[in-house]
């Protein structure tokens, strides 16, 4: 009772002070930045308002999306929802999208990206879900309309992460893996991304309950990327605004990527400057 006394505590006080430092020491400060800011993890699975996510419901669960393929629920991620499930069992539902019953996820939830998700990171993620205040919300399963694998490919042994810094390396790694930014931004061939032509080159209609949204092209094509400098695509990923101060559209988690730290805001963007330009 004690430990679940203090865990509330300090999700209350994380809520107090805001963005989480990319630096943190502990599992649960790092699982926080992650889940919280880059990961944004509550982009879907936390309930939204026309204000924004809603108080008191972080990670509760929600109607995502509804789509021709499949109409897609994000489940309850607080202890209400997943408290059952060992810490092995939730690692191997994020990264290889398999339930503990051994039942497939799908769809939206990026799984050939999160297998890259290492070791270390995993772990804190699964800490600060571990500590989050628990919420009573039942949410129904996802329908899908099209055929899920058997699985998202072999069983996962150790993923290890780059070196943080500003890097081409880590960026892809935070773009691909935990962020996902390469996920919505790549054009599909059938049910799969094409990342071996036309990575981050956009063009996916991603639009929902928000409206209209097309993914923008994130290569450094002339039209694209290198139109702006880095502060310039910073300030995009963070606000939300571009240069000229036109508003930009969800299903970006604007609100979440305000806490991104510099390093890892940097890294990012030097490893979409790597890509080749595509038109």
């Amino acid at each position: 009772m004690k430990e679940n006394a203090l865990a509330a505590t300090c999700v209350a006080l994380l809520a107090m002070v805001g963005p989480v430092r990319a630096d943190a020491e502990t599992l649960f400060e790092r699982g926080a930045y992650l889940v919280r800011h880059v990961a944004a993890c509550g982009n879907c699975h936390t309930p939204m308002d026309p204000d924004g996510p809603i108080e008191g419901q972080e990670l509760a669960g929600r109607h995502v999306l509804s789509i021709p393929p499949f109409d897609a629920w994000a489940p309850n991620i607080t202890p209400a929802g997943i408290g059952a499930w060992t810490d092995a069992e939730l690692a191997r539902a994020i990264r290889e999208g398999i339930r503990p019953d051994g039942t497939v996820l799908g769809p939206p939830m990026p799984f050939d990206l999160y297998r890259g998700i290492s070791d270390e990171d995993l772990t804190a993620i699964i800490a600060y879900l571990r500590a989050v205040s628990p919420v009573e919300n039942e949410v129904q399963r996802s329908v899908y309309r099209i055929p899920l694998p058997d699985s998202y490919g072999p069983p996962l042994d150790k993923v290890d992460a780059p070196e943080p810094g500003v890097t081409v390396e880590y960026g892809a790694y935070l773009a691909g893996p935990v962020a996902h930014c390469i996920e919505c931004h790549t054009p599909m061939e059938g049910l799969h991304h094409d990342y071996e032509n036309r990575t981050g080159a956009g063009g996916r209609d991603l639009s929902g309950p928000w409206g209209p949204a097309i993914s923008s092209n994130l290569t450094p094509a002339p039209h694209a990327l290198a139109r702006w400098t880095d502060d310039e695509v910073i300030a995009m990923i963070r606000t939300g605004r571009r240069p000229d101060g036109s508003a930009m559209t969800p299903p970006m988690g604007y609100g979440f990527y305000t806490g991104m730290s510099e390093r890892d805001a940097r890294a990012i963007v030097a490893y979409l400057r790597s890509l080749p330009p595509v038109d």
